[in-house]
């Protein structure tokens, strides 16, 4: 297994190269009705079969008209139905919101513009047309949202419009989780030497936030090289795509991730990047059961994690799942944040409901989740530079 020997990877670009792997692995498209497919990715671009409308409807309770008045009323037209076409001059058919326009008519008046005596209306209409023509909102075939857009209700209630039951989309990836070290617990109070896991509740979580679907974590796993080999191997037979793992990204005497996955054949995607905190972080892409699955091996301190997790898991899914890299959103920071050198520094902040600035909280060590448990994300500060108060930086939302 070949690493990264130069340093580690600049922050942005490791995101970038991250997405890249994911978008080349992308999960196969599959078809799913509408009611199943909210908060996945739409995998084709989605084009009505149709014109929208499909027909002219009236956007107006009222009359439709033929020639000059008064008007003969003749019938009646109501959403749903085919009406005739008005043939005569001075006839009249009284029509409701969204029925279909008869053929023939030149003007639609609004009820409350009309005055009605016996079998005859009349009134002045607008000068504007008072119905929707087909094609106004879309032509059959045009494309409506590309692919890779996420699926939303709104995506949903458009595609019914369109006439589709089903949508081609991007599966929801499958994640497993590991949790490596003897050290920890996974009830009760931390005792003797040993801490509570606070990841293998809280990794899953946010994962499931981000449309993947995530079983319960494995672990603690034995600090040994066999221990590792099994698990991976058993969450890779699960079928997930990506198997998350805590701690062991280091090379001390009991990390036994980086000699696990060479034993799997495994390549780095990236492998260390230049971001504190969260630096012993990585990626790898493992050939597997006839595709490409993935490992990202976050560190063990909690907050680190978090940091990895935003930095390059969230954009190794978009990858995955046909979407574009995450675009960071801009903060006004509220006080100044210091640099980390020639390293990228995530800082917690939590963005004010007044004033709408980002302030650093407190409580933000490695090990810590006191600060994050308040944070709305983390503000950027680019290597070699510092962050001063007013100034607009880049925000990585914590899912």
């Amino acid at each position: 297994m070949s690493e990264r020997m130069s340093g580690p990877e600049d922050w942005a670009s490791a995101r970038r190269t991250v997405h890249a792997a994911g978008w080349r692995a992308q999960l196969p498209p599959v078809a799913v009705p509408l009611a199943e497919a909210d908060g996945l990715t739409l995998a084709a671009p989605l084009a009505p079969g149709t014109d929208l409308p499909a027909f002219p409807t009236a956007s107006v309770d009222g009359w439709a008209l033929r020639g000059r008045g008064p008007w003969r009323v003749t019938g009646r037209v109501l959403a749903g139905s085919v009406p005739p076409p008005l043939t005569g001059d001075g006839t009249a058919v009284e029509i409701a919101t969204g029925a279909m326009v008869p053929e023939g008519t030149e003007a639609i008046l609004r009820v409350e513009h009309s005055t009605r005596s016996g079998d005859l209306v009349d009134g002045t209409p607008k000068s504007e047309r008072e119905w929707r023509v087909p094609g106004e909102e879309a032509r059959a075939g045009e494309p409506l949202l590309p692919a890779g857009t996420p699926v939303t209700p709104g995506v949903i209630g458009l595609a019914a419009s369109c006439g589709h039951d089903t949508l081609q989309v991007r599966p929801a990836p499958r994640a497993a989780m590991l949790i490596f070290g003897d050290e920890l617990l996974t009830a009760g109070p931390p005792a003797d030497g040993r801490i509570r896991d606070s990841l293998g509740p809280s990794i899953p979580a946010y994962l499931r936030r981000l449309g993947v679907t995530c079983e319960q974590p494995a672990g603690p796993i034995k600090d040994t090289l066999d221990a590792h080999v099994e698990a991976l191997r058993a969450a890779l037979d699960s079928g997930a795509d990506l198997v998350c793992t805590t701690g062991g990204t280091m090379h001390g005497p009991v990390d036994h991730l980086h000699p696990a996955l060479a034993e799997l054949g495994a390549t780095y995607v990236v492998n260390t990047v230049a971001v504190r905190p969260g630096f012993p972080m990585l990626v790898a892409a493992v050939p597997y059961g006839g595709r490409t699955r993935f490992v990202a091996g976050l560190p063990g301190n909690p907050q680190s994690a978090v940091v990895a997790l935003v930095s390059l898991v969230v954009p190794l899914l978009a990858g995955l799942t046909g979407r574009p890299e995450p675009a960071l959103p801009p903060v006004t920071l509220g006080e100044p944040v210091p640099g980390r050198g020639d390293y990228t520094h995530l800082a917690l902040v939590r963005v004010d409901p007044v004033d709408g600035l980002a302030r650093p909280v407190s409580h933000v060590g490695s090990a810590m989740l006191r600060g994050l448990a308040g944070a709305h994300g983390f503000a950027v500060i680019p290597p070699g530079a510092t962050g001063r108060t007013g100034d607009t930086v880049e925000l990585v939302e914590v899912p």
